[in-house]
């Protein structure tokens, strides 16, 4: 893609400055899923609001957020707070709402991934995957499927073939998705598009046998790295099921083989 060519994904997510801390933007509904825009999109709408307060601090380096109602697409007002500006971090309260009600509500922390050291030390290790090209397009999913879920052709989303059974009715019952995304256009992964590839993959309840939409309740992201150019690799699992509740970790890596972005999440339980 054009270097000089405005993606797709930064479209979707630009904002308007309408104050020193506050914003407006028009949610895509081609970001939606099961009739709401997705939580992961969200975040980068978010992303960009923050990065738009201080320049200086571009990346987020960490944003918890609790998602209170459902987002619709169209416009959309966003507030900010400054909690803390320092040296090399900033911290920020943000909430976006529509109608006058609060949609999500998260604090963030913010600063530059680029000036971060380069050591690494992790015991963490990348999901074994076929290429890309031996893998399970979700593009080829059913037209009900896209139609429910218009978000998956925003993304090229390839499933590991060990964990895509649930695709034709026999899930593995492990808990476990992994597979390979990357932006539609070819643009290259850039710390935004990391939040939203964090819950941008079909819910791991679906390698369970549970296949209704699960909303999310609590997401927190971390993102650790300046993302290489190229494929992510992603892992999503969940490990417990209690009280109609379930938490989904997820795990990025880049082309280069680092972990760029971690999630945790906790969403309801899917019926059926």
């Amino acid at each position: 893609m054009s270097q000089s060519t405005v993606s797709e994904f930064s479209q979707a997510t630009a904002v308007t400055r309408q104050g020193d801390h506050s914003f407006t933007a028009d949610l895509d509904a081609g970001w939606k899923v099961a009739g709401a825009v997705n939580g992961g999109y969200l975040l980068g709408v978010a992303g960009q609001a923050l990065r738009a307060v201080n320049p200086s601090t571009p990346d987020p380096l960490v944003i918890s957020t609790f998602y209170l109602g459902p987002s619709r697409e169209g416009p959309v007002d966003i507030s900010t707070r400054t909690l803390r500006e320092g040296r090399s971090t900033a911290s920020y309260g943000i909430e976006l709402s529509q109608n006058g009600a609060p949609t999500i509500s998260a604090m963030a922390t913010m600063g530059n991934l680029g000036d971060l050291p380069d050591d690494v030390g992790t015991t963490a290790t990348p999901p074994q995957l076929p290429p890309p090209e031996e893998c399970v397009g979700v593009a080829e999913a059913s037209e009900d499927f896209k139609k429910a879920a218009p978000l998956i052709e925003r993304f090229d989303m390839r499933l590991d073939p060990a964990t895509a059974g649930f695709a034709v009715g026999k899930p593995s019952g492990r808990g476990v998705l992994q597979g390979w995304i990357r932006l539609i256009d070819g643009t290259d992964p850039d710390p935004l598009s990391l939040l939203t590839f964090l819950d941008s993959f079909p819910p791991v309840m679906f390698d369970l046998g549970r296949f209704n939409w699960a909303p999310t309740m609590e997401l927190t992201a971390h993102v650790r790295a300046l993302p290489a150019p190229g494929w992510i690799s992603a892992r999503l699992y969940t490990r417990n099921i209690a009280g109609g509740m379930f938490e989904e970790d997820c795990e990025l890596w880049d082309s280069a083989g680092r972990l760029v972005a971690q999630s945790r999440q906790l969403a309801r339980q899917p019926r059926g």
